[in-house]
């Protein structure tokens, strides 16, 4: 078949391979087409021709598969890039993604003992933690704020009744959107590098119910925003003090907009409001300064036992409930650790550390993010351990300055993996037992076969199901050294 870009064809969607991509077969060419779900017949573009492959863009679902026998949960779901699987009941989203995971480890493992998939311990409402930007869902169009729209990297659409998130997000959403549109403020154009409004970031515990927010903006109000007469500063009238009537434009901007939020009427109580400036160019959430609006800068979870201070910008599992889940089985992976030295490498708020300490020697944790590797070491004040220490830096870096011989490791990389040459020298160490989690299986997959080169047997991999909905899906994997 003489298959050119840019051709529409129609074709029906074999299996999906992690993490969502639909294989379609063409005669003597593999068509994979992201978003798409076994069994649906689908029209698509072709964008990307390679020898025996290509790549294709979703356009129509002509056909719903077999497996769609619900409705979506909420009415973005499709053109919002958060979700794929709405539509496919819980217990087929988990053996899609069980044979997704196996079907990957199958070609780099031999002789290990695969323990199935765990599933979120809730199907809905689990997140507590998201990130929203503010847009506009088409060139020019109303102030947006949400989520990405699938396959865009510039249109944002508004999730204001998203059912992976409580209802609490929603109404802080809302109130955030309508609040910022009836003051005419602009949002961030990453083109004209213009505007003010980035994200906002709502982090709310499962267990204590408290709230942080977060409005992220640039540093100052542009001069052609439209504030209400209400923030008007009519006493400064000369130019000398238009820098004075430029920031107390922003605080009635940013009073008014607390003002709203303590008065919702929530499930959870808002603990905390902040605004933090970034200026940078790329599109993250990040922080040049944070300031205080209202209350303090963290809230208290708690898990397995144990309480944590979770501040804006410091990693913690995302899915709470499903936490207990993970960190139940990466400890019962782990094993004996009576009087052993362990090292949690990548420890984020030092979670797992914590989970072992209690019956350890000494557990050392390293972590690039400084204000995380704070909060770990105050989380471990707080839950009483003083056999864990914090270092925080690169682990490819700290490694090298670390004098004491580590007896069982635990790795928890972020998507990409471990640094290859970080996994050399972790396997330098020579440990019995190495307990890897992982929330990219591909990148699992790649660094599994240099350990296995360098001497490592997989043992048991169980995957743990932390984002119902959607295509991602989270492992633990027990190695042992193989005796030479």
């Amino acid at each position: 078949m003489n298959m050119k870009k840019g051709q529409i064809y129609e074709g029906r969607v074999l299996r999906v391979e992690f993490p969502n991509k639909g294989i379609i077969d063409v005669e003597d060419r593999r068509v994979v087409v992201k978003n798409t779900i076994p069994g649906q017949k689908i029209r698509y573009a072709v964008n990307k021709i390679r020898k025996g492959r290509a790549e294709g863009r979703l356009l129509e679902v002509l056909e719903k598969s077999p497996l769609e026998n619900r409705d979506a949960a909420c009415s973005v779901f499709g053109s919002c890039g958060g979700c794929n699987y709405h539509t496919i009941a819980y217990e087929q989203q988990l053996e899609l993604k069980k044979d997704q995971v196996k079907g990957l480890l199958d070609q780099v493992c031999d002789d290990y003992i695969f323990e199935g998939i765990i599933g979120s311990p809730v199907e809905w409402g689990y997140r507590n933690k998201m990130e929203y930007s503010f847009g506009d869902e088409y060139k020019d169009g109303p102030l947006s704020l949400g989520l990405h729209k699938r396959g865009s990297f510039y249109d944002i659409v508004t999730t204001d009744d998203c059912a992976i998130v409580d209802d609490d997000y929603n109404k802080i959403l809302s109130c955030t959107l309508e609040y910022f549109r009836s003051q005419g403020t602009r949002y961030y154009h990453k083109f004209s590098k213009e505007g003010y409004l980035r994200h906002l970031v709502v982090r709310k515990a499962v267990k204590t119910g408290e709230i942080l927010i977060n409005l992220v903006t640039t540093s100052k109000l542009n001069e052609k925003e439209s504030l209400d007469s209400t923030f008007k500063v009519d006493s400064i009238n000369n130019e000398n003090n238009k820098i004075k009537s430029d920031s107390d434009k922003e605080i009635g901007l940013l009073k008014g907009f607390v003002d709203l939020l303590i008065k919702l009427n929530l499930q959870g109580k808002i603990t905390g409001i902040l605004h933090s400036y970034n200026d940078g160019l790329a599109d993250v959430v990040q922080s040049d300064r944070t300031e205080i609006l209202y209350g303090r800068d963290y809230i208290n979870e708690e898990l397995l036992g144990l309480r944590f201070k979770i501040s804006a910008f410091s990693f913690f599992q995302t899915n709470s409930l499903g936490a207990v889940v993970l960190y139940s089985k990466a400890r019962e992976y782990v094993g004996d650790t009576k009087d052993k030295n362990i090292f949690d490498l990548y420890s984020g708020t030092g979670t797992i550390a914590q989970l072992l300490a209690p019956v350890a020697g000494q557990v050392t944790g390293v972590e690039i993010v400084e204000e995380a590797v704070e909060a770990a070491r105050e989380n471990a004040k707080l839950n009483g351990l003083d056999n864990c220490k914090f270092i925080a830096g690169d682990v490819l870096k700290v490694i090298d300055e670390l004098t004491e011989k580590p007896d069982i490791i635990v790795l928890d990389p972020p998507r990409d993996g471990v640094h290859p040459k970080a996994l050399n020298k972790i396997i330098d160490y020579g440990v019995d037992r190495i307990v890897y989690i992982s929330c990219k299986p591909t990148s699992l997959a790649r660094d599994l076969v240099i350990l296995q080169e360098r001497g490592y047997k997989v043992e048991k991999v169980c995957a743990v199901d932390m984002f119902p909905e959607t295509v991602h899906v989270e492992c633990v994997v027990l190695m042992s050294r193989v005796e030479k």
